[in-house]
C-alpha cells in the first residue's frame, strides 16, 4: 500500500492564497445531531494570486445546504460541491460575498476535529485543518480574517456559550427555549484558531490588570462540581500573563480570556483567540486526584497556550512548513517561564530528558525529519518532538550565542514587524540578523537538516607551557531524504575545572565573555592559556547545544565534575554518563572495569551526605539512573530490552544496596509535614523521598515492599501514593495486587486518577502484562473512543514497557498493530499517535525486527487505512538512508 503521491505537499511549491476573506461572520445553530452553520464571508481577490483563478474552497466530510453570492442563490450548474470541495469556477473579479449553509453531526464525530460533543458538551478542534469540517473555507493559515460568531443553543442543553474574542450581545430566542450569544473577535486570524464552546460548565474566574491598564476578566471552566480542582490553573493563568509583560514587553490585547476543560481531546490544549480549550488532565488538579508532576505540567501548558497569543496568534505561520515558528518559540518560552517559577537546573535537566527521550529517539528512527520539513502528506503527524522540542533548542542556541541583551532587541523587533501577519522562519532569524549585523545563514540549517550531530571532543594538557587544547570533530548521521550532512554551528559552552575543586581562570580568544565557542566546521580545535593544572573540561554546559557527545574522559573524570563543576547540569551529567557506561557494559555482557561501581557508588553515598538536603529536587535527579530507553538509543543496533532491563535492575540493586544507610536516614528526615503544597520546594523533597523509596526496594525487596505498601495506605496526597504504587508494581505478589485493587475501588469515580492506574499497570515489565491489557480493554471505565484513556493504556504499554512491547514472540507488535486498526476508522490522530511507538524497531535484535516488520506490514496491507495512519506506516518501513 502506497498513499497516493498527489498528497505529497512540498514547501517548494508555496504560492499565495488567489483570494483572501477579510470577514467571517458565522451563525451556528447548536443541535447533537443536526448543528446549522451559515457562513457569510467576505472575499476578494488577492493581488498577489492569479488574476483567472477558480475559487476552491477546503472542505471535510460536509453536507452543503445551500450556497448563494452576493444576495443571489446559485444555480448547481454555478459551483460543484462534494464533501471534501466547493468550486466556483468563475467567481466575480472584484470583492463579493458568499454565503453558505451546511449541516453537521457533532455527536458522530468520533475524529474529535472540527465541531464534536464531549461528556454532552460542544467543543471545537480546528488546528491543523478542522475548521473545514465546520463550513467550506480557505482553510490555511496564511488566510487572516475577522470573525463574527453567533452562536445558539438549547438553553437547558447548553447555557454557556463560548466564542473567540470579545462577547458582543445574549439573549433568548423567542417563542422557544433556545437562546444566543455573539461574539467578536477584532483581531484577524487564520480559521485554525477558530473556536466555540456549548454546554453545561462551571468556572472560576478573577480580573486581570495589563501593564497598560486593561481589565481582562478571567475564567477557568469546568464541568460542574469541579470548579475547586480549578483555582490552580486560574493563578498559573495570572502568574502567565504578568511573566510575559515582564520578560517579553507582551501585554493581552482583549477583554476576556476563557479557558475550557474537555474530557476528550487529541491534543494536549489548543491556543485559539481568547477561548483556549484543554484536555481537562492540564487544568483540573487537586492534592487527592493530581501528583506533583500534574501540577507542573498544569503550570507549563497553562503558560505556554497563552504564550501564543502573541507567538501563533498575533504572529501566525505562513504555512504548515513554518509549525516550528510557532511551537518551538513558544515551547522555549513556556521553558523560560517554569525556570523562573521553579529551578532553573532542574527544569532544565528535565527538558533535556524529555529531549533525549523523545527527539533524539525520532531523530533516530524512520521518523526523522528536519525542524521544518520541506514535506508532507498529513501535517498532523508533524506535531512532533523534533518541531517542539528541538524547536525550542534552536531558539535557545540563538540566545546563546548572541546574548540576553541582542535575543530580547531581536524578540522585540519580530512583534513589531510581523504583529498582524503571517511569518516564516525567514523573517524569525531576519529580525535578530538585523539587530546583530550578524549572517545567520550557517545557523539556519538547524531548521533544514535532519538529525542529532555527535561531537567528539578530545582534550590534551601541556603542563610546560600551562595550556589545555581540546580538540572538536562533528557529524550527523544519514536521515530519510538527506544523506550527506552539512557541519552545523554548534555553541559550546565551556569550562574547565581543576581536580581538587580549586578554582582555575584560563584565558581564550576563542571563547565569548560567557564561555561560548562556536563550533561550525566538521573540524576545530580551541586553547587555553594559564591553565595551572591539568584540568577536566566541561562542555556544552546547560546543554546548550542539542548533540550527543563522546568525551575523552575516564569514569574518575566525569565524577571530578559530579563533586566540583560549578554548571549543575554538567554535574547530573556526569553521574548520567558514568551509570550509561555501566548500564551498556552490563547489557552486552562485558567485563565492568575494576573498581568501577565502587567509584560510583562512594561519589553518590558522598553527594547525597554532602547535598542530597541543600537541594533535594536536584539530588533526585542525580540518583535516578539513565532510562532503558535511554540505553536502547545509546548501543544503537542489535539491541536487547530484556538485557538493558536485567542491567538496569542489577545497577539500582548495587546503588541502593550500597547507600541504604543514607537513603533510610533521607527517606525518614524527608516526609512530609504539614498540609500539602505543589510549590517547587516541597515537590522536590517528595521526588528525593521516592527515588530513595524505589532504590532502597531494588536493594531489598521485602523491606522496599514493606515501606512502600506502608506510604500507600497511609499518604496524604496523590504524589506519595502514587509513587508508592509504582514501587509495588516492581515487586509481584499480594501487596501489589491488593493495593491494585484498593485503588481502584477509591478512585472509581475519578477518570484522570484511573488513567494514572492504568498506565500503572500498562508498564509492568512482567511477561504476563500483556495479558493484563487486554483483560484491561474490557473494563467498564475504558474507552476506545476517549484519548486520554488509550493513551493510559495501549500508549503507555507500547511506549514505556520496553521489553513487554518488544517481546521477543512479537505479541507486543502484534497487539498494537491491532489496536491502530481499530482506532484508525474512530480516531486516525490517535491511531496515527499510536503507531510512533514502533519508531526503534529498526535498533532491535534481527528476530525482534523481524517481527516488528511483519506487524509494520499488516498494517500497511489495509485497504482503508486512514491518511495519517498510512503516512506513519510508510514512512516507518521505508529502507535506511545509507551515505
Amino acid at each position: 500500500m502506497r498513499p497516493d503521491e498527489a498528497h505529497i505537499i512540498q514547501l517548494k511549491d508555496y504560492r499565495p492564497s488567489d483570494f483572501l476573506i477579510d470577514r467571517v461572520e458565522l451563525d451556528v445553530r447548536l443541535d447533537p445531531r443536526a448543528t446549522r452553520v451559515t457562513s457569510r464571508l467576505t472575499i476578494r481577490p488577492n493581488p498577489e494570486g492569479r488574476s483567472d483563478a477558480p475559487l476552491v474552497l477546503d472542505g471535510d466530510d460536509l453536507n452543503l445546504r445551500a450556497v448563494s453570492l452576493d444576495g443571489r442563490a446559485l444555480d448547481s450548474s454555478e459551483y460543484a460541491a462534494g464533501p471534501q470541495l466547493l468550486s466556483i469556477s468563475q467567481p466575480p473579479r472584484q470583492p463579493f460575498t458568499l454565503v453558505i449553509e451546511t449541516e453537521l453531526d457533532p455527536t458522530a464525530n468520533t475524529k474529535l476535529m472540527g465541531l464534536y460533543r464531549s461528556g454532552g458538551n460542544y467543543c471545537t478542534q480546528c488546528e491543523a485543518d478542522g475548521f473545514r469540517r465546520i463550513t467550506y473555507f480557505l482553510d490555511r493559515p496564511d488566510v487572516l480574517s475577522v470573525y463574527t460568531t453567533r452562536i445558539e443553543a438549547d438553553r437547558d442543553e447548553a447555557p454557556v456559550l463560548l466564542g473567540n474574542g470579545n462577547p458582543l450581545e445574549s439573549g433568548a430566542v423567542e417563542g422557544t427555549n433556545r437562546h444566543f450569544a455573539v461574539w467578536h473577535d477584532p483581531h484577524p486570524k487564520p480559521s485554525y484558531l477558530f473556536a466555540l464552546v456549548g454546554g453545561r460548565l462551571g468556572h472560576v474566574g478573577q480580573s486581570f490588570t495589563t501593564m497598560g491598564g486593561r481589565n481582562v476578566a478571567l475564567k477557568v471552566y469546568v464541568e460542574p462540581g469541579k470548579e475547586d480542582r480549578a483555582s490552580y490553573a486560574l493563578d498559573a493563568l495570572e502568574r502567565s500573563m504578568r511573566w510575559d509583560e515582564r520578560v517579553f514587553g507582551r501585554e493581552y490585547d482583549l477583554d476576556v480570556f476563557n479557558i475550557v476543560a474537555v474530557s476528550d481531546f487529541n491534543m494536549g490544549a489548543m491556543e485559539n483567540k481568547g477561548l483556549n480549550i484543554f484536555n481537562d488532565k492540564y487544568v483540573l488538579a487537586s492534592p487527592e486526584t493530581a501528583t506533583d508532576a500534574d501540577y507542573a505540567n498544569i503550570e507549563a501548558i497553562i503558560a505556554h497556550e497563552y504564550f501564543h497569543n502573541w507567538t501563533g496568534n498575533r504572529v501566525t505561520c505562513r504555512d504548515w512548513f513554518q509549525l516550528c515558528l510557532k511551537e518551538g518559540l513558544t515551547v522555549f518560552r513556556d521553558q523560560e517561564f517554569s525556570s523562573d517559577e521553579r529551578s532553573r537546573p532542574v527544569h532544565r535537566i528535565a527538558e533535556v530528558k524529555t529531549l533525549r527521550a523523545r527527539q533524539f529517539a525520532e531523530d533516530a528512527s524512520p521518523l526523522a525529519h528536519p525542524v521544518r520539513p520541506q514535506q508532507y502528506r498529513e501535517i498532523n503527524n508533524f506535531y512532533t518532538a523534533t518541531v517542539y522540542e528541538k524547536g525550542a533548542e534552536i531558539v535557545r542556541m540563538l540566545k546563546t550565542v548572541i546574548g540576553e541583551e541582542a535575543f530580547r532587541r531581536g524578540m522585540d523587533l519580530y512583534f513589531e514587524r510581523c504583529d498582524g501577519t503571517a511569518a516564516t522562519v525567514e523573517d524569525f532569524l531576519d529580525a535578530f540578523a538585523t539587530v546583530t549585523g550578524r549572517d545567520l545563514g550557517h545557523f539556519a540549517r538547524w531548521y533544514a537538516q535532519a538529525g542529532t550531530p555527535r561531537v567528539a571532543v578530545r582534550g590534551s594538557y601541556d603542563p610546560h607551557a600551562q595550556t589545555y587544547r581540546l580538540d572538536f570533530t562533528q557529524a550527523t548521521a544519514p536521515t530519510p531524504g538527506q544523506a550527506t550532512k552539512e557541519p552545523m554551528a554548534i555553541p559550546v559552552a565551556i569550562g574547565l575545572v581543576a581536580r581538587d575543586g580549586s578554582t582555575l581562570t584560563p584565558r581564550s580568544d576563542r571563547t565569548s565573555s560567557r564561555g561560548v565557542f562556536l563550533l561550525d566546521k566538521a573540524e576545530d580545535s580551541l586553547t587555553f592559556s594559564d591553565v595551572t593544572s591539568h584540568p577536566v573540561p566541561s562542555v556544552f554546559r546547560d546543554f546548550s547545544a542539542p548533540v550527543k557527545t563522546s568525551l575523552d574522559l575516564s569514569n574518575e573524570d566525569l565524577l571530578v565534575l559530579l563533586r566540583h563543576d560549578t554548571d549543575a547540569f554538567n554535574r547530573w551529567q556526569a553521574a548520567q554518563t558514568v551509570a550509561m557506561r555501566l548500564l551498556i557494559s552490563l547489557a552486552k555482557g562485558m567485563p565492568v572495569p575494576n573498581g568501577a561501581f565502587e567509584g560510583l557508588t562512594a561519589a553518590l553515598c558522598a553527594f547525597l551526605e554532602r547535598e542530597a538536603q541543600r537541594d533535594p529536587a536536584f539530588a533526585a535527579l542525580v540518583l535516578t539512573l539513565p532510562g532503558e530507553a535511554d540505553a536502547a538509543q545509546e548501543m544503537g543496533t542489535e539491541v536487547d530490552p530484556d538485557a538493558i532491563h536485567g542491567a538496569r535492575q542489577q545497577l539500582r540493586h548495587v546503588i541502593g544496596a550500597a547507600c541504604s544507610r543514607h537513603l533510610r536516614e533521607l527517606y525518614g528526615s524527608l516526609a512530609d509535614e504539614g498540609p500539602y503544597s505543589p510549590d517547587a520546594a516541597s515537590a522536590g523533597r517528595r521526588a528525593l523521598r521516592n527515588v530513595c523509596l524505589d532504590l532502597l526496594a531494588a536493594a531489598d525487596a521485602q523491606t522496599g515492599e514493606q515501606l512502600a505498601d506502608t506510604q500507600f495506605k497511609t499518604a496524604g496526597n496523590m504524589t506519595d501514593r502514587l509513587a508508592a504504587l509504582g514501587v509495588l508494581m516492581t515487586l509481584p505478589g499480594y501487596a501489589r495486587e491488593a493495593a491494585i485493587a484498593a485503588f481502584e475501588s477509591r478512585y472509581a469515580d475519578e477518570p484522570l486518577v484511573l488513567d494514572k492506574w492504568f498506565t500503572l499497570q500498562a508498564t509492568i515489565q512482567e511477561e504476563e502484562t500483556l495479558a493484563r491489557v487486554r483483560r484491561l480493554l474490557d473494563h467498564p471505565a475504558f474507552s476506545i473512543s476517549n484519548p486520554n484513556r488509550v493513551r493510559s493504556l495501549i500508549g503507555s504499554f507500547a511506549m514505556l514497557n520496553p521489553t513487554q512491547f518488544n517481546r521477543r514472540d512479537g505479541q507486543g507488535y502484534e497487539f498494537l498493530a491491532d489496536m491502530v486498526l481499530r482506532a484508525d476508522p474512530l480516531n486516525p490522530q490517535l491511531a496515527a499517535r499510536l503507531l510512533t511507538a514502533f519508531g526503534s524497531w529498526r535498533i532491535m535484535e534481527k528476530e525482534r525486527r523481524e517481527r516488528a516488520k511483519g506487524a509494520l506490514l499488516r498494517i500497511a496491507e489495509n485497504a482503508s487505512l486512514s491518511r495519517d495512519v498510512a503516512d506513519i506506516v510508510q514512512r516507518s518501513l521505508e529502507e535506511p538512508v545509507s551515505r
